[in-house]
């Protein structure tokens, strides 16, 4: 059986690393960047519990190099700008383990080693098509022409833009949220002001940053915009980002005048872009094509659920398929229903949490309202849920 995979990001390295080793098994893995070459990923991640619980069923010496690399993700806090604390939570309280908190190119170097030497790099696709159930990649590496035919499962693992998607099941519609965000990575100069993951709001303007190894600190600031709007340049600026970020009156917590500082320090290496979400989809209704990760859900990154539901995604989809396999049962369109069932639910779930999080930075909104009504019973049950209760887990997950 012949399986390409596009892109080798989170779900894509994941995916390539568990069917390689299937027994009778064609895998090619193909991604567009040079070997090595992780500079588009320079920033910091933090990654649910629910990813390394889903990634310890799946793969425990997988999820061990990544823990590795990284540091805990263990408490989770909110305050406002002059230092009042609205929300402290111990993600122990609604989590069976901790998550991480590591930068992106750290993630992709130990996903990568781990697939080796599934992945070939530096392919740039040149065409995808298909013809009933078969499709077909072709791409150029290193100056030569090469073209995969009859494939029988093809694995979309190529991002937000997916060019499968657009090639395949037509470009995904992005629906636009209304908040501008912002992310520099910095090395940590906090003199211990920074380490796990907090949040600070001044109205619905809000900076979150946490520590990563070595010793970086990752900073990401949001604020309301219309959503129909580019972000103004003027907003990117200084003199703004301080004013949005500080008090009517001047109190600031020296966290959050670091942080002030900070980023209007490094306004020239910020990399911008508005929250946005686009519709779930795990199986082509046509041919045997699976998508994962943000091909198959681009989401806000508010509850940061991007990478950990690729991880997910992955982990779910590469133990099912593997047992399948090892069954006898080698059937891609089953194995994308019984995929389907499982991530759908899961995925509109995960979605709806993270926009309904996403209250407190809409224009308008009243961030300590918003942030108080997360310490509720309700909002604390669907955090327990989207943190432990993984559909398709093995039983092990949940011992």
């Amino acid at each position: 059986m012949r399986i390409v995979i596009v892109g080798a990001g989170v779900a894509g390295c994941i995916m390539a690393r568990t069917l390689s080793r299937l027994p009778g098994a064609e895998v090619v893995c193909l991604e567009r960047v040079a070997q090595g070459d992780h500079a588009e990923s320079g920033t910091g991640l933090n990654i649910g519990p629910n990813a390394r619980l889903a990634l310890r069923a799946h793969d425990p010496a997988l999820t061990d190099a990544v823990t590795a690399a990284g540091l805990p993700w263990s408490h989770w806090r909110i305050s406002l700008t002059d230092g009042t604390v609205l929300f402290d939570l111990p993600l122990s309280k609604v989590a069976s383990n901790d998550g991480w908190r590591i930068r992106w190119s750290e993630l992709y170097r130990v996903l990568r080693d781990a697939a080796a030497p599934a992945v070939s790099y530096d392919c740039a696709i040149t065409g995808i098509t298909r013809d009933g159930d078969a499709t077909s990649v072709a791409w150029q590496q290193g100056g030569v022409k090469h073209r995969l035919d009859n494939i029988d499962l093809l694995i979309a693992a190529d991002g937000r833009y997916s060019q499968v998607r657009r090639a395949l099941a037509g470009e995904a519609q992005s629906r636009m949220v209304g908040v501008a965000i912002s992310r520099v990575l910095v090395p940590n100069s906090s003199r211990g002001l920074i380490d796990d993951y907090e949040q600070w709001f001044n109205g619905p303007n809000r900076l979150l940053a946490f520590r990563v190894p070595p010793d970086h600190v990752y900073v990401a600031t949001a604020f309301p915009i219309p959503a129909d709007q580019p972000i103004p340049e003027q907003l990117k600026q200084p003199d703004s980002l301080r004013a949005a970020f500080t008090p009517p009156g001047g109190a600031l917590s020296d966290q959050a005048r670091w942080l002030i500082d900070t980023v209007c320090a490094n306004v020239a290496d910020m990399h911008w872009a508005r929250m946005q979400e686009h519709d779930v989809l795990y199986a082509d209704p046509v041919s045997p094509v699976l998508y994962l990760g943000d091909a198959a859900h681009g989401m806000v990154p508010t509850l940061g659920q991007g990478a950990t539901q690729a991880i997910e995604d992955a982990a779910v989809a590469a133990d099912l398929i593997a047992r399948a396999w090892t069954a006898g049962r080698r059937d891609p369109r089953a194995w994308l229903a019984e995929i389907e069932a499982l991530r759908s639910e899961r995925m509109r779930f995960t979605m709806e949490l993270s926009l309904q999080a996403t209250d407190t930075m809409l224009e308008g909104a009243d961030p300590v309202a918003g942030t108080l009504h997360k310490k509720q019973p309700d909002f604390m049950a669907k955090l327990r849920r989207l943190y432990q209760e993984v559909p398709g887990l093995p039983a092990m997950a949940k011992s």
